[in-house]
């Protein structure tokens, strides 16, 4: 499916960064940061013109093929997985940051994916996180088209218990991100340490 959707000249989220991880990147330690369903890049990118050493993981490797161009675009280094998620290793205390923009899975994949990424953070890493919650449906300008791939602050607090939350917001916002995301949005922003 995302091969498919991926698979045109244009940047189908454009290639600009996320307008939350813009505005709070600085909440990320300098260091290693994984993205997750990175699609084409945009995010990885910005992060590596920062200074991040960035690592892209996506299921899609016409997706990655768009990051591995934009990157070369901007002149930075970034590397790409083609995995899908429900079995990529993350590691254990291996990020000092994992970065989570739009990456909507079913509850039970979820679920373990969190766990993994607890595990995968360094003792001072971070998750930073921005998703559509579920009030988003009747807006339908972007998302999974069901509630139970969208996230809520009772998700959040529930599936990762050994993070504290210095952020933990939910608003409604306008995103224009591509032709994807366009509109207001029912969004939920995170960021989180391990306690």
């Amino acid at each position: 499916m995302w091969d498919k959707e991926y698979d045109r000249e244009e940047y189908i989220y454009g290639k600009l960064p996320n307008d939350f991880l813009k505005s709070h990147f600085d909440s990320l330690p300098k260091g290693k940061v994984l993205l997750l369903a990175e699609g084409e890049g945009r995010n990885t990118v910005f992060l590596a013109k920062l200074g991040y050493s960035v690592t892209a993981v996506d299921i899609s490797s016409v997706g990655l093929k768009k990051t591995e161009k934009l990157a070369k675009e901007n002149n930075v280094t970034i590397e790409t997985i083609c995995a899908d998620l429900e079995v990529f290793d993350l590691g254990e205390d291996k990020w000092d940051g994992i970065v989570s923009i739009y990456c909507h899975l079913p509850p039970t994949l979820r679920q373990d994916l969190y766990n993994r990424i607890q595990l995968a953070l360094k003792p001072s890493g971070v998750f930073l996180l921005e998703g559509y919650r579920p009030e988003q449906l009747g807006y339908k300008t972007g998302g999974p088209p069901v509630a139970s791939m969208m996230i809520s602050k009772e998700i959040l607090v529930k599936e990762l218990p050994r993070l504290s939350f210095s952020h933990l917001e939910t608003l409604n916002r306008e995103v224009n991100e591509g032709i994807n995301h366009n509109g207001v949005g029912a969004v939920i922003q995170a960021i989180g340490s391990l306690k």
